[in-house]
């Protein structure tokens, strides 16, 4: 016949067995919530460069209200330090493509140490056809 210990011999173990496992079950908890960040920046830099893009392509835009857009846009999820670029600088008549490219760098952008994604730049550029009536 096998005895049962009493619940107070094995309080150790249960505190040794949480030193074991808390370090691994933390980083993979900071994990999920830095990957679902990169997530959420990558496609609200996805969403800034359409709208960016479709902002210029329309006749009386510039490259600047472009910009802005993007920049507007990246602001809703906090996004800091993203570059953004707009070709060509000059938006007018004779322009048939408007790109708009939106880099995000990671490493001031993760919500706890950018271990995962330390040097890493988020990029996302979008291409569309202007609206304008060709002058030649």
């Amino acid at each position: 016949m096998i005895k049962k210990q009493p619940a107070a011999n094995r309080r150790g173990a249960v505190v040794v067995e949480f030193a074991i496992i808390a370090p691994v079950f933390f980083m993979v908890i900071f994990a999920m919530f830095e990957f679902s960040r990169l997530n959420v920046l990558r496609h609200t830099a996805d969403n800034a460069a359409y709208e960016a893009a479709r902002l210029a392509i329309v006749p009386g835009a510039t490259a600047a209200d472009a910009e802005n857009e993007a920049n507007r846009i990246l602001r809703i999820v906090g996004a800091r330090d993203a570059v953004v670029t707009v070709t060509p600088a000059v938006i007018d008549r004779s322009t048939t493509e408007v790109t708009v490219e939106v880099a995000v760098p990671l490493n001031t952008n993760g919500l706890v140490t950018p271990r995962f994604t330390r040097g890493r730049t988020l990029q996302s550029r979008s291409t569309l056809r202007t609206e304008r009536v060709s002058t030649r």
